[in-house]
């Protein structure tokens, strides 16, 4: 049977506000039911897994359990998007480290990921970029199937979206689940930026993710899932309307260990949830929507990847598949600093500027990403040059050319998987950083900037002549990594285009590791689309006759939101030391200034009351 009536304002609103109620509820029920199988399981609750784990509830004959790693997201920290750089380094903050790169000067990047319901798009900076036609053909490209093409993403897109700026019939959708709003009340700040890229060049557009996006770049405001003045995340837009019913279990607090496999099937989880170690069974399918770091651990420790590294780290081979952990990619970010004429009233936490690129105009599409943020923020090396009220400029490489390796060094899951990144070990990604840099300080430094800036800090004067040490010294992440289990149909690729994992019956993967390719900016809205990509396939092949008929989640008609003062317990495997996470949850003031390197940099200011 598939449900019809439309979800209603007050039903999604109720939802949210006995959110930690609702999951005492499924935590209950999944332990004192006699019936352990499910007909799916999805293992996380991020930009992907929310959107096939909603998607699937829709129908109420289907049971769905839902496994996120994470604690709850009804916290301020969360839903506040000013706050959003207070969740890193806390439990919601998986604290992946990268292994010292050479390339770098020998430092250990950071790796920060959600761990929390709504994964990365509850921690992040809430920026919706969906990517440029070329990224879109490229994946149809390599899986040979035009499911995958910009013109099936933008009707994707359509559906998904209720974006409330200029319409835009042809590529925005108006009635979707995700609220989608250009950066609101934009700053005096970001309109002079905006008009220092036009006077730089650079054309400028109303919307980052319309025309702009089919040519070779521009400037535009940042667009985000804020709404009414709250982060909506994508586990917000797509699951919590469904979290009364019967049919969907969410689990907080679930470390998924391992798959079960029987011969060539995958047919269950091992997972510790608050302590327990459980097994499940799926009768149909189990969706591995972990992320692109947590994605090939599960695989790797169920004896599934290369042979010969599984091997090495102790692990008994059960499907030979070389390609996961290989194809790492992320956007790797130079911060350029300026700093502010004066104090700005109120201070801008969150992205209004965005920038797209190329580094050489020969390229089919942009190669370079900007974005900006209302503080200064920088590696550890240069932190001592911060001031105290700053501007930053994230000049990054939107299609960096270098790809790194992640495995596994013990059979043990609770160690930490070993990423090598390999950030500018193509020397073409060094020439693209160059660029990258110059066109900020080309747009920072331009006319319409100057009354809102003193001084250009970063790169600045301390640099010199000696441009490529200050990239090597400031290289840092957007957090964006993709690719280690990629789509397509060479001997290097882990899953085929209905996103099933070759050889394997029963296993699907919907997160970033499936992309071939980076996408060109923030890669949320992208995962949403691989969601909405693996719901359907999942649908088509169990639910025939409900493929099309997605019933419409809501747009969520967001009141006054208060955090929920519940503590849910420490989860599983969590850092021992999280100060940065109590201080932050006790409304205490901190200054703008950050540093991005093996912890976020949080100095309290003088002020202790929150509304000042």
């Amino acid at each position: 049977m598939v449900e019809s009536k439309t979800v209603s304002a007050e039903t999604t609103i109720n939802a949210r506000l006995n959110l930690s109620a609702l999951l005492r509820e499924h935590q209950v029920r999944f332990e004192s039911s006699s019936n352990s199988g499910y007909d799916f399981i999805v293992c996380g609750s991020g930009s992907s897994g929310s959107v096939v784990a909603g998607r699937l509830a829709e129908n109420e004959d289907v049971r769905v359990l839902l496994l996120e790693a994470g604690p709850t997201d009804d916290v301020a920290s969360v839903l506040d998007p000013e706050r959003w750089p207070s969740n890193l380094g806390t439990e919601r903050d998986w604290g992946f480290i990268a292994q010292p790169n050479p390339h770098l000067n020998g430092r250990a990047l950071p790796l920060s990921m959600g761990k929390t319901l709504g994964g990365g798009s509850s921690i992040n900076v809430m920026v919706w970029a969906r990517g440029h036609k070329n990224d879109w053909d490229f994946f149809a490209s390599e899986s040979g199937d035009a499911a995958w093409s910009y013109s099936s993403a933008v009707k994707t897109y359509r559906r998904i979206e209720n974006w409330r700026g200029t319409p835009d019939p042809e590529r925005r959708g108006s009635s979707g689940p995700v609220y989608i709003q250009r950066s609101p009340d934009l700053s005096s700040v970001a309109r002079a930026t905006l008009a220092s890229a036009a006077t730089a060049g650079f054309d400028v557009y109303d919307s980052p993710n319309g025309e702009m996006m089919e040519g070779p770049g521009g400037a535009a405001p940042t667009e985000t899932i804020i709404r009414s003045g709250m982060r909506q995340s994508i586990f917000r837009s797509y699951v919590l309307p469904w979290m009364e019913r019967p049919n969907l279990t969410v689990l907080t607090e679930a470390y998924v260990l391992r798959l079960i496999l029987k011969e060539n099937r995958a047919v269950g989880v091992e997972f510790v949830c608050q302590g327990k170690a459980y097994q499940v069974f799926a009768d149909k399918e189990i969706i591995l929507a972990a992320g692109s770091l947590n994605t090939p651990r599960i695989l790797m420790l169920s004896g599934i990847g290369d042979r010969v590294e599984l091997s090495k780290a102790g692990i008994e081979p059960a499907h030979h598949l070389p390609g996961v952990g290989k194809n790492f990619q992320d956007h790797v970010a130079f911060p350029c600093v300026w700093e502010f004429a004066q104090e700005p009233v109120p201070p801008v936490m969150h992205s209004e500027f965005t920038l797209y690129a190329q580094s050489d105009p020969s390229l089919e599409g942009p190669d370079i990403l900007h974005c900006s943020l209302g503080f200064a923020a920088t590696s550890p090396e240069y932190m001592h040059l911060l001031p105290e009220y700053g501007w930053t400029m994230f000049a990054g490489l939107a299609q960096p050319r270098s790809r790194g390796t992640l495995r596994l060094i013990s059979n043990d899951p609770t160690s930490p998987v070993h990423v090598n990144t390999n950030a500018l070990s193509d020397p073409e990604d060094l020439k693209a950083a160059r660029a990258s840099i110059e066109i900020s300080r080309e747009v920072g430094n331009a006319g319409p900037l100057a009354r809102h800036i003193r001084r250009e800090v970063l790169p600045g004067e301390s640099v010199g002549a000696d441009l490529d040490q200050f990239i090597r010294r400031a290289a840092s992440t957007f957090w964006h990594p993709v690719g280690t289990a990629r789509m397509g149909r060479s001997e290097q690729s882990v899953v085929d285009s209905e996103l099933k994992v070759h050889g394997l019956a029963g296993l699907r993967i919907a997160d970033s590791s499936v992309m071939p390719r980076i996408t060109t900016g923030n890669t949320m809205a992208p995962c949403v689309v691989i969601g909405e990509r693996a719901a359907e396939c999942l649908k088509r092949e169990h639910m025939p006759g409900n493929v099309e008929a997605h019933q419409r989640v809501g747009p969520l008609h967001v009141i006054e939101q208060q955090a929920s003062a519940d503590s849910v317990g420490r989860l599983f495997l969590t850092k021992e030391n999280e100060s940065t996470d109590a201080a932050s949850e006790d409304g205490t003031n901190y200054e703008r200034k950050h540093m991005l390197g093996s912890d976020l940099l949080l100095t309290k200011s003088t002020s202790q009351n929150p509304d000042e």
